[in-house]
C-alpha cells in the first residue's frame, strides 16, 4: 500500500513541482496539499496521512510554522511522520525540531527537493519509526557544539550561569536579584566573576554586560 503523504509548501511552484515528483514514485501517494499551519492541521485530521512533509515557514508568520506543526502532532498524531523542509542549515531550529525525540522525523534542506530519492528515502524512513538529518544540518550541529565546547562559558558555575541567562533577558541587578531570589549583592558578586572568567575586567560595566550577554548567546545558551 503506498504511503499517504500531506503536502504543506506556502510557495505554488514549489508545492506543484514537488507534488508532480512525487507522484512519480509508485509507493507514494500524495493525498493532499496546502500553504498554511491551519489548512496543513485540519488536513491532517482529515486525511489521517502516514508522513506530513512540510516547509518549515508558512503563513501566518512565515516563522516556524512546520516545526509547530510537528511539535502539535506528535501529541495528536504520534504515528504520522514528519519530513521538515528547511532552506537553512540551523543548529537551533533544528534542535527544536527533535527536541522531544528524533523518531518519525526528518530534518532535510530545502535543496534536497528535487532529488527525488533523497526526498522518497526521508518519507520511507519516517514512516518506518526512523530518523533523517541532512548532512549540512549535522555539520552545522557539530560546528555548534564544538564553538560550545571552547567558549569561555563553559567555566561559569551553574549560578553565574543561571544570572548571566538572566543578564540576556534583560533584566538589571534588582530583577535578576528577585527572579533568583539573591540579594542585590550577591548578584553583584555574581557579576563580577562572570566578567572575571570572561576576561571583561578592564571595560565600562555597560559594555561588559553587553560582551558577556553575546558571548553566552553565540554559545548556544539562549
Amino acid at each position: 500500500m503506498p504511503i499517504r503523504v500531506v503536502l504543506a509548501e506556502d510557495n505554488y511552484l514549489v508545492r506543484e513541482g514537488v507534488t508532480r515528483l512525487l507522484e512519480t514514485a509508485p509507493d507514494i501517494d500524495v493525498v493532499a496539499a496546502c500553504d498554511d499551519y491551519d489548512s496543513l492541521l485540519a488536513t491532517v485530521d482529515a486525511e489521517q496521512p502516514d508522513v506530513v512533509l512540510t516547509d518549515i515557514r508558512m503563513p501566518p508568520t512565515g516563522t516556524d510554522e512546520g516545526i509547530r506543526a510537528a511539535e502539535h502532532l506528535r501529541e495528536t498524531h504520534p504515528e504520522t511522520g514528519v519530513v521538515l523542509l528547511s532552506q537553512y542549515a540551523d543548529p537551533a531550529y533544528a534542535l527544536s525540531f527533535l527536541e522531544k525525540g528524533s523518531g518519525r522525523r526528518a530534518y532535510l534542506l530545502k535543496e534536497r527537493v528535487s532529488d527525488l530519492d533523497q526526498l522518497r528515502n526521508a518519507i520511507v524512513e519516517v514512516h518506518r519509526g526512523g530518523s533523517v538529518i541532512d548532512p549540512k544540518v549535522v555539520e552545522a550541529l557539530v560546528a555548534a557544539r564544538a564553538r560550545a565546547a571552547e567558549s569561555p562559558i563553559t567555566h561559569l558555575t551553574p549560578r553565574e550561569r543561571e544570572v548571566l541567562e538572566q543578564m540576556a533577558q534583560g533584566k538589571n541587578n534588582a530583577g535578576i536579584a528577585g527572579a533568583l531570589t539573591l540579594t542585590e549583592r550577591a548578584v553583584e558578586k555574581h557579576i563580577n566573576s562572570i566578567f572575571s572568567k570572561l576576561g571583561l575586567s578592564e571595560e565600562p560595566d555597560v559594555h561588559r554586560r553587553v560582551k558577556a550577554v553575546l558571548l553566552f548567546l553565540s554559545a548556544g545558551g539562549g
